[in-house]
């Protein structure tokens, strides 16, 4: 198994930039696909960003398609979610988590590793 840390968050204005890291320890991080979700207030968790082991795929909601891009580096045991252009949509607590697979997949029910998330601020 593994244990997932997630940072990076903070306050930024609309238009800005922020780069959220996942810091897994444990079990071999490279034989795990990775995904983002987020929650906003009031809202029900949504899919983010996937990436498969390798890091040669990936996926996005429509919704961040263009602004968010997914990385990893297995090396470092770490994912990467660069997210730029951002807007007070965008605010929510941005959560990483795990599953023992080599392809990605978007749903959330599958993932079985979960961070304890950090937090994203947009201000108009």
């Amino acid at each position: 198994q593994v244990q997932l840390v997630e940072s990076g968050g903070g306050l930024v204005q609309a238009g800005g930039s922020l780069r959220l890291s996942c810091a897994a320890s444990g079990d071999t991080f490279g034989s795990y696909a990775v995904a983002w979700f987020r929650q906003a207030p009031g809202q029900e968790r949504e899919f983010v960003a996937a990436i498969n082991w390798s890091g040669r795929s990936t996926d996005y909601a429509d919704s961040v398609k263009g602004r968010f891009f997914i990385s990893r580096d297995n090396a470092k045991n770490t994912v990467y979610l660069q997210m730029n252009n951002l807007t007070p949509g965008d605010l929510a607590a941005y959560y990483c988590a795990a599953v023992r697979r080599l392809g990605l997949t978007t749903l959330a029910s599958l993932y079985d590793y979960w961070g304890q998330g950090t937090q994203v601020t947009v201000s108009s």
